[in-house]
Parts: structure tokens; C-alpha cells; sequence
């Protein structure tokens, strides 16, 4: 499961409408690895200023995957967490994450391009 969603925001989506303060909150607890690399990157790259932030550290455990994996691949949450901190985000083989300004849009082409990706291949990330 994606998400370990609490009563009252369950409540909250069979009203129709929900809060995305709770919607935020319940991504932050239920995916805490995946919240922590979006959350400093973004912070990151709001403190430097600059056009992208890459973080590349690679997931240690199955569990860090399987959240970054959840989250980069919702669009409801990805575009809910790209709000919050005020960045695009993109995401590459598996763990490289990718925060961008609003305004970097050639940097964001080129770090989800094809040839990007292609010369983004390790062998030490075969499995991921």
C-alpha cells in the first residue's frame, strides 16, 4: 500500500474534498524516506538560489525504494509535494532525484531527456 491513510482523511475523500495540509501530512508519515530526499533537496536548492538540485544518494534498503518509487510515480503526490516546497521535480534511474525552479525549464529538458538518461546508466544500479 502507497499510504497509510488516516480515518479523517479517508472521511474527508468519501465528503469529496480534501484539505491538502492532510494530504501532505499523510504522504510526510507514511512515506518518511521518500519525504525526507524531496523535502532536502527542494530545501536545497530553495536555499542556494540555483536552477536544480540533484540528489543521488542511492536507497539502502528495499523499503527506501519502494517509497521513493511511490512517491515520485503518483502524480497526485508528486504535483501536491512539487506545490508545497515550490519546485518541479523529476526523477532518474531509480533514485536520482531532481528539484528544479519554477523558471530552470532548459535544465529540467535536459535532465529528463533521453540522452540524460542514457548516460545516467551504472552498472552498480542494474537492479534497481
Amino acid at each position: 500500500m502507497s499510504l497509510t491513510v488516516p480515518p479523517t482523511l479517508l472521511e474527508q475523500a468519501q465528503q469529496g474534498t480534501i484539505k491538502e495540509e492532510d494530504f501532505l501530512a499523510c504522504i510526510q508519515t507514511s512515506l518518511p524516506y521518500a519525504w525526507s530526499v524531496v523535502a532536502g533537496t527542494a530545501e536545497k536548492l530553495n536555499a542556494n538560489g540555483g536552477a536544480v538540485e540533484v540528489n543521488e544518494d542511492v536507497p539502502q534498503t528495499d523499503a527506501e525504494w519502494g517509497q521513493l518509487f511511490r512517491l515520485m510515480a503518483s502524480d497526485s503526490m508528486r504535483a501536491a509535494v512539487e506545490r508545497k516546497f515550490g519546485v518541479k521535480l523529476a526523477f532518474q534511474n531509480c533514485c536520482k532525484v531532481g528539484a528544479f525552479a519554477p523558471d530552470a525549464t532548459s535544465e529540467y529538458e535536459e535532465f529528463t531527456s533521453m540522452r540524460a538518461q542514457v548516460l545516467n546508466q551504472k552498472p552498480e544500479l542494474l537492479n534497481c
